[in-house]
């Protein structure tokens, strides 16, 4: 039994001829065999090359016919081109090819087009079977450590979406290999692969979300302005690393207690294609701050919602409790597991709002006072989730995002402010009711926000931290 190999161009019409001619003789001939190759237009002449020099065949044109003996181990025997099959079929099958120029021409176009429809097909199939390419940046530290079982538990992307994880430090590549061998030994059915990269200009290779952690930074060997400085070139080199090497859609997500409003206004100058898929994570601070609510009403922080944390999520920030509700609250007055009472409503203690809860969660949140690993952790995961399946409906969530002059705010800086997550993006609550904020505190967030731009950025040589005047 002979197989005959017929390769072209898509747009050919000397292949769609012979093409057709091919389909008749092995619907007609029981020993007769065809095995078709059609190529782009924008490739053909490569793969040509390609085929000939692995075969030392010398043919330049569309189409090329080859027979591969099945009987002799499969080895390719060039036949020719268009001419030669014509006459081949003729000589051996007595059969000729009565299609008209017009014709070849319009088979020709459909081949094209079919091809094309193939080809987009192909990639939508393997853009759905292909793992969701997950960078974590600083991957020694511990809230990588933490993270890992997070994104691979399936609550985070979905329970069918597969991942491969990068774990992506400049040092420490032995305790990496540590993490990497312990993740693996999780087992989990989402996991594709764990890998470790250490080289920067591979960095974020078709990542589709990259995690950017803290570095561990001495700080003590550090002045306030050489810390914030210090940021710049990472931030820069990152951006365009995520510029060059991501997926077109990657989600960046900043998350950590050092300038993060900072890094990832930096992160945005340098990787503006992505800018709205940069965000902060807010969610550290307001667990925190939701914690401390529920010590002091004795329940349980899960029952704590729509505390929303304003401003520098690393610095100064104000948190707003206006439309803090708790559920499940244990008091004379109660009602179905949906029912939910103002916070404010039932803390009596306004000397506690105002001072010991201020000041409580003002040293938690300052720069440097690292989460421990887990909050980090679940924080991120939780941003995330809400990223991809949606937040709470209902529920206001705090974020860090590109500020576009919503609620007062300065156009371009990043700031944390009351969004919800839905369709794979975020919208900003503008249409919240009574959450004005006064100048004063306003003035104090971003006083220090643009003053650790400037500083960054090398306009002001030392950060003048705001003061009221009072």
């Amino acid at each position: 039994m002979a197989k005959f190999v017929l390769a072209g161009k898509a747009d050919c019409p000397f292949y769609a001829k012979v093409e057709l001619l091919a389909d008749y003789l092995q619907k007609n001939l029981p020993d007769f065999r065809v095995h078709k190759i059609i190529q782009h237009p924008d490739v053909w002449e490569e793969w040509l090359k390609d085929v000939c020099e692995k075969n030392k065949w010398n043919h330049k044109s569309s189409p090329i016919i080859w027979r591969e003996l099945l009987d002799r181990g499969g080895k390719g025997m060039l036949l020719g081109g268009y001419n030669e099959f014509l006459e081949h079929a003729e000589l051996y099958y007595g059969v000729t090819s009565s299609m008209t120029s017009e014709l070849m021409l319009t088979v020709a176009k459909e081949n094209l087009e079919t091809h094309t429809d193939k080809e987009l097909e192909k990639e939508s199939l393997q853009e759905l079977s292909s793992p969701l390419q997950v960078w974590i940046t600083s991957a020694s530290a511990s809230t990588s450590y933490h993270l890992i079982p997070l994104l691979t538990s399936g609550e985070v992307f979905g329970k069918n979406t597969e991942i491969s994880i990068v774990l992506f430090n400049n040092e420490d590549e032995e305790f990496l290999t540590t993490i990497l061998m312990e993740s693996q030994d999780l087992v989990s059915p989402i996991l594709q692969s764990v890998t470790v990269c250490t080289e920067m200009e591979k960095a974020f290779h078709q990542a589709q979300v990259i995690i950017i952690l803290d570095d561990r930074v001495k700080m003590e060997v550090f002045s306030l302005e050489d810390c914030i400085r210090s940021m710049v070139p990472q931030c820069r080199a990152y951006g365009y690393l995520i510029e060059k090497n991501a997926h077109e859609s990657v989600r960046v997500i900043v998350g950590g207690k050092t300038f993060v409003n900072l890094k990832t206004a930096l992160l945005i100058r340098h990787a503006p294609s992505v800018a709205q898929n940069i965000i902060a994570v807010a969610l550290g601070v307001e667990g925190q701050a939701k914690a401390l609510l529920a010590r002091k009403m004795k329940t349980s922080p899960s029952g704590i919602k729509n505390v929303i944390i304003w401003g520098n999520i690393s610095g100064n920030n104000y948190v707003d409790l206006r439309k803090a509700t708790v559920y499940s609250y244990k008091s004379a007055i109660s009602g179905p597991p949906n029912y939910s009472r103002p916070v404010l409503n039932l803390i009596f203690d306004s000397e506690w709002i105002h001072k010991e809860f201020v000041t409580t969660l003002k040293n938690a949140s300052a720069t440097g006072k690292q989460f421990g690993g887990i909050l980090a952790a679940h924080s991120i995961a939780t941003t995330l989730k809400y990223w991809f399946h949606g937040s709470p409906p209902g529920e206001i969530v705090s974020l860090g995002v590109l500020s576009e002059g919503q609620f007062g705010i300065p156009e371009g800086l990043v700031f944390s402010m009351p969004v919800k997550f839905e369709n794979g993006s975020w919208v900003v609550l503008t249409d919240l009711e009574d959450i004005e904020i006064n100048e004063q505190i306003m003035t104090r967030m971003t006083s220090d926000i643009i003053q650790e731009t400037l500083v960054a950025l090398g306009d002001v040589f030392h950060f003048e931290p705001y003061k009221s005047g009072m």
